[in-house]
């Protein structure tokens, strides 16, 4: 039987994502702390509790593959302004052609980051709503790591 009491603390877990704004890891820490201590109360409070550690691991995992993409665009541009430093004043629109691919990388890269932000945001909200309302919400482009 699914009582207010096990709906009120599904919903915190997924709220206590938000306790990455206040100490580092937040998202990991609150959440598995709130569910590891009341997991074995319900199964519906088990189901919102893998549900958030493995939305909050995928889009960790999203942000470090984008991360390490951006290396190879950042050291080349890094190495570009080098040798932009050489010619000081004698800059040709030719030489500002070296420096495009990075920028448009890190251009998608941070809208693609400011996306998987605004997702994260969203979908944790109408998860707690929807945990307070004692449904289970699926959360979109997870990896399964808790079964």
């Amino acid at each position: 039987m699914l009582t207010k009491n096990h709906k009120n603390i599904a919903s915190f877990i997924h709220i206590g994502v938000f306790a990455k704004y206040f100490f580092p890891f937040g998202n990991f820490i609150a959440p598995l702390l709130i569910w590891t201590l009341n997991k074995d109360r319900s199964e519906f409070i088990d189901q919102n509790g893998k549900q958030v550690i493995n939305f909050q691991l995928s889009i960790f995992l999203y942000f470090i593959t984008m991360l390490l993409i951006c290396i190879p665009f950042a050291l080349h541009f890094g190495l570009g302004i080098e040798e932009l430093e050489e010619l000081k004043g004698n800059i040709t629109p030719y030489d500002l052609t070296t420096f495009t691919g990075s920028i448009l990388a890190f251009v998608i890269l941070g809208v693609l980051a400011l996306g998987l932000l605004v997702l994260e945001l969203y979908a944790t909200i109408t998860a707690a709503i929807k945990a307070s309302n004692g449904e289970l919400y699926n959360y979109p482009i997870t990896i399964s790591f808790l079964k």
